[in-house]
């Protein structure tokens, strides 16, 4: 009986310590990172398109140190830069409502790019804004989501899931330079959800499966961007293989969406622009006819 109550209290010891450790956030929720960088005009204006007033929210600073922690390595020195200009705000959402990110002067990283990568940090289920008082690349503003994510939950990410999602945002952008956005996602997601296989493969071997998924995507790769897939697949290892395949899954249906409402915009915009044409060229006739 005695040794029934030790392993009871024993018990209740270990789910009280648990639940300690746990990351609690509420969906409302809220942070904006500051680049340390920006004088206060520049910060209004950031928050006016963060659509929140300054002061609603708890207020975290962004370094330039903080952001090379991550970066150097994995993107060019010259793209860091010396200052820290991106700022974001990081809204949670109930379980299950996806991503919801939305950029402003950011001109290398796309939404889907940000989803993509921070499934692969494990962060899900929240509204994003990645902004800039003027235009930046954006690849800096990951440190800010993982330092206002972590604050909000109390829960700090894994360094390693951090540090493959960095590399993750960098090779995507530079294959979408090449080979365009949501090919160059596909492709990458698509080795994220093998990786249970690719992490029992030799270099050899995942060479030859890259080459057979970018030929389903009508794309051909380079050496060098073959190589840079299979050092991001040997990064990925480090990473449990069954979490992150069930996190990619379910940024899926987001990328898609997100991917649609963009063609939509697309084809809307190249629509009033043949309409726009065709009245121009309407008056233009006009003015023929009568000489004028």
């Amino acid at each position: 009986m005695k040794i029934k109550r030790i392993a009871c209290l024993l018990l209740a010891v270990l789910l009280f310590a648990s639940i300690g450790t746990a990351a609690f956030a509420d969906a409302g929720d809220a942070r904006a990172v500051i680049g340390a960088d920006l004088d206060s005009e520049q910060v209004a204006s950031v928050y006016q398109m963060f659509g929140v007033a300054k002061g609603s929210v708890k207020e975290l600073t962004m370094t330039n140190a903080e952001e090379r922690a991550y970066l150097e390595g994995y993107v060019d020195s010259s793209i860091i830069g010396t200052r820290s200009i991106s700022c974001v705000y990081v809204e949670m959402l109930e379980n299950g409502a996806g991503m919801d990110v939305t950029t402003s002067n950011i001109t290398w990283c796309t939404s889907e790019m940000y989803i993509s990568a921070l499934a692969t940090a494990g962060i899900t289920d929240a509204k994003i804004v990645v902004a800039a008082p003027f235009e930046v690349s954006g690849t800096a503003a990951l440190t800010g989501i993982y330092k206002a994510y972590e604050d909000i939950t109390g829960n700090k990410l894994d360094d390693v899931a951090k540090l493959v999602s960095t590399q993750e945002l960098t090779i995507t952008g530079e294959l979408a330079e090449e080979i365009g956005n949501m090919d160059s996602m596909s492709i990458v997601n698509e080795l994220k959800l093998m990786l249970d296989e690719t992490q029992n493969m030799t270099d050899e071997e995942i060479r030859s499966e890259i080459i057979a998924i970018a030929a389903q995507y009508n794309v051909t790769l380079t050496d060098t961007q073959i190589q840079q897939l299979i050092d991001l697949c040997r990064s990925l290892e480090g990473l449990d293989a069954d979490s992150l395949k069930a996190r990619v899954e379910e940024v899926q249906s987001t990328l898609k969406k997100v991917s649609d409402a963009k063609t939509k915009v697309v084809g809307f915009l190249q629509t009033a622009k043949k309409v726009v044409t065709s009245v121009q060229s309407f008056f233009e006739k006009i003015k023929d006819i009568l000489h004028l």
